[in-house]
């Protein structure tokens, strides 16, 4: 059954704004831990941002920080992630992902340790 779904992705130029959307579903509505990664051609699976909604605790890698907000609406299971300010080096295709643990990586930034994800949407930064 379909966990997670997003959406949002696009063709933007440097220095514009997107938003992504995840929509929660299934078990996948029950996990504490969401997160946004992305991947760009040729390189490994990164963590960009996650959340403990629990904890009330957010994580941003330092290539986003100041840039990307991360943030969960309970009412509508969905998870966005505010781009800001976009660049080049942040074209990639974005994923979604979800879990319960356990997690033993510092700002859940391993991907192995989630058990959700969504098929990913494209996001291309022009210069």
């Amino acid at each position: 059954q379909v966990q997670l779904v997003e959406s949002g992705g696009g063709l933007v130029q440097a220095g514009g704004s997107l938003r992504l959307s995840c929509v929660a579903s299934g078990r996948a509505v029950s996990s504490h831990v969401m997160g946004w990664f992305r991947q760009a051609p040729g390189k490994e699976r990164e963590s960009v941002a996650s959340i403990n909604w629990i904890a009330g605790t957010v994580h941003y890698a330092d290539s986003v920080k100041g840039r990307f907000v991360i943030t969960k609406d309970d009412a509508k299971d969905t998870l966005y992630l505010q781009m800001n300010s976009l660049k080049p080096d942040d074209t990639a295709v974005y994923y979604c992902a979800a879990g319960r643990g356990p997690f033993h990586c510092a700002g859940y930034i391993c991907s192995d340790e989630y058990s959700y994800w969504g098929q990913g949407t494209q996001v291309t930064v022009s210069s």
